[in-house]
């Protein structure tokens, strides 16, 4: 479960502040997949960070009664001095996870050769995609924070996230970002729609796609 309560978030524009989410009150239900809809700049990337605890709201509070991975996709958290092995090894120690273990999932599962040991900061955006999606999915989360990753690499590769996020779906939940109609029915049961600050529920996945489609036209 993942509580929203009287959640809000701002950001100034052009000298203007924009609300992004407006007083969000909501408690999304344990277990369940859920895609995060809306348009372009609604604020979507901006509430996984918010839940993920890697920005702050203006006001209100997120809750959980699980733990939560750190959105999958965003390397903010990750230390760019730090090689991809040696951050792995920290998150190891922060999430109280055999060490050899993860290490040895995630150099197997990103694919990263030689790079595996050399600084994040040298890294592209893909490969660092695959380095924390590989952590994430090596790491058992109540609920995972998942924003595009699936689209990440050549088709080989996207098979293989899609089968790991797959077998994580069986014993855990996801709120998940992704412009892929098609990716978030293979995924996804349930959905919300963020529009205009507002934040929409349904236990239907078809009835948010129905409501975002028609706030897209």
């Amino acid at each position: 479960m993942i509580r929203f309560e009287h959640l809000t978030k701002s950001f100034r524009v052009r000298g203007e502040r924009k609300i992004v989410l407006d007083a969000i009150d909501m408690t999304l239900p344990s277990g369940k997949s859920v895609a995060l809809l809306g348009r372009n700049g609604a604020g979507k990337s901006t509430l996984l960070q918010i839940v993920a605890g890697t920005m702050r709201a203006d006001s209100g509070r997120v809750s959980s009664n699980g733990s939560i991975s750190w959105p999958v996709g965003f390397g903010g958290s990750f230390h760019g001095e730090l090689t991809g092995a040696q951050n792995v090894r920290f998150l190891a120690r922060i999430y109280g996870v055999d060490t050899e273990g993860l290490l040895a999932f995630v150099e197997d599962f990103a694919e990263l050769g030689k790079h595996f040991h050399m600084p994040v900061r040298s890294y592209s955006a893909g490969m660092r995609s695959r380095l924390t999606f590989g952590a994430s999915m090596g790491i058992p989360f109540d609920t995972y924070l998942v924003d595009e990753v699936t689209a990440v690499g050549d088709a080989a590769f996207k098979r293989k996230s899609q089968a790991v996020f797959r077998e994580r779906m069986k014993s855990a939940g996801a709120l998940m970002v992704s412009h892929a109609m098609a990716e978030l029915r293979q995924f996804c049961e349930a959905g919300a729609v963020l529009v205009e600050g507002k934040l929409y529920y349904f236990d239907d996945l078809e009835e948010a796609i129905a409501l975002h489609l028609e706030v897209m036209q």
